[in-house]
């Protein structure tokens, strides 16, 4: 279980909440097809995500060999095909959903907050039965920016009237774990998720770790990147 002063736990969505990979990548490969490129192998696709739409869709023209081709259009295209597949594949982390109604059992508020759009979040966490778990959905085409900025985690917790110190923050990417430490929350890292990809010296020692959601509440995540969670 959680230390009893977490009042709130945030979670990051692709690569936390739910595997979404399959169906990102089917949408930008169907991007691609639409622009006479060849499909990337998902695999390939997946490690780009995790700074927004814009973003892999930049990544994606490029390693496609389109960087001659109209990002913007680009981007219209790809979240109009991702539009079409956003519950084709993708599904909760297994043990997710129980390890959310545990933790709002122990009376901990819970929100998202992703660089996904918020429309998106919405109707993935709708359909997959999740949205009302959660106190608090901030997507990144807010006011608030894009993680790493810290804006959209400060204003979570703000909407949930707790504080930084009383928040802990899930993610599985290097940009959640910036995030993280620029809104001075404690920072949980997944390691199952498909954003989980560090080097050595990226931590300080006051990371925690999980290897299933269920870690959670299965007993205090590690705090020591290289041993098992209890």
């Amino acid at each position: 279980m959680l230390d009893k002063s977490i009042a709130l736990v945030v979670f990051d969505l692709d690569g936390t909440l739910v595997d979404s990979h399959r169906d990102l990548a089917d949408s930008a490969n169907a991007m691609l097809l639409e622009f006479g490129a060849t499909p990337l192998a998902a695999d390939e696709i997946t490690a780009m995500v995790g700074d927004g739409a814009a973003m892999l869709v930049r990544r994606v023209l490029k390693r496609g060999g389109l960087v001659a081709t109209d990002a913007r259009h680009a981007l219209e295209r790809f979240l109009v095909h991702y539009d079409e597949r956003l519950l084709a594949t993708t599904k909760p982390y297994d043990g997710m959903e129980d390890t959310l109604r545990a933790l709002r059992a122990e009376g901990r508020l819970l929100a998202v907050l992703t660089n996904k759009p918020h429309r998106a979040s919405v109707r993935i966490l709708e359909g997959l039965g999740l949205l009302p778990l959660f106190s608090d959905v901030v997507g990144g085409d807010t006011t608030y920016g894009r993680k790493p900025d810290p804006a959209g985690l400060l204003a979570v917790v703000s909407n949930a009237h707790t504080t930084p110190a009383e928040t802990l923050f899930v993610g599985d990417s290097a940009v959640d774990l910036a995030t993280a430490r620029a809104a001075g929350t404690v920072i949980c890292l997944a390691r199952y998720g498909f954003g989980y990809r560090f080097k050595d010296g990226d931590f300080d020692g006051a990371e925690m770790f999980i290897d299933a959601p269920r870690d959670l509440v299965a007993g205090h995540p590690s705090q020591n990147a290289n041993a098992n969670p209890c």
